[in-house]
């Protein structure tokens, strides 16, 4: 869990897609990540976390379905939200947190 306190505890907004290789509405969202991540540049972290893998960390925040988009700035979790999602929508979540102080 060190490597995930310092992946999160950045200045910069991070944001975290918990899913599985073989959930199809996980898969669509992919595509959508690299847009964000195109989009966002050096202003946001986009990380990808497949729950298989990381068990222990999905429970620990407690991700009960899938896909599962969160935000964390500065270590603290900011936003949380699950099911697909656009990537505009994406965006938009990710620059009002990076205007945040």
């Amino acid at each position: 869990m060190s490597k995930f306190g310092d992946i999160i505890d950045l200045e910069v907004p991070v944001l975290l897609n918990f899913f599985t290789e073989w959930d199809e509405n996980c898969q669509m969202v992919h595509p959508v990540l690299k847009d964000v991540a195109a989009a966002m540049g050096d202003k946001a972290k986009v990380v990808k976390i497949d729950v298989d893998k990381n068990e222990e960390l999905a429970e620990a925040l407690r991700i009960k379905s899938l896909p599962t988009f969160v935000i964390y700035k500065s270590g603290e979790m900011v936003w949380r939200k699950s099911g697909f999602m656009e990537a505009n929508d994406l965006l938009i979540k990710l620059k009002s947190e990076d205007t945040k102080n």
